[in-house]
């Protein structure tokens, strides 16, 4: 398995990958994603400094940031519904498309 110096340094390429992403990019949706990969890079380096140091402290804020992290994933998918109720078109289910 690797040692924590390894996963130190995974989770510090992962950070820069997600903020090159959320820097570049204007999609709502690709920065959130990009905000994810790096809430993910930070509980990685958490925990496995925490092992390292033996405490359960890190792993305990590593948890709250999945929860930081599903509740960052609800607002992007209300945002994808408010989106396409915005951009709704109309079809032949209710008629229009049809001349009398």
């Amino acid at each position: 398995m690797a040692g924590p110096e390894h996963l130190v340094v995974l989770s510090g390429l992962l950070f820069a990958v997600g903020m090159v992403g959320a820097l570049a990019r204007r999609n709502v949706v690709r920065v959130l994603l990009s905000l994810q990969v790096m809430l993910g890079a930070v509980s990685l380096a958490l925990v496995a400094l925490s092992r390292q140091h033996g405490d359960a402290e890190g792993q305990v804020v590593a948890l709250l940031l999945a929860l930081v992290g599903a509740a960052q994933g609800g607002a992007g998918v209300s945002l994808l519904v408010v989106w396409a109720r915005g951009r709704a078109r109309a079809g032949p289910a209710d008629g229009s498309s049809f001349e009398c």
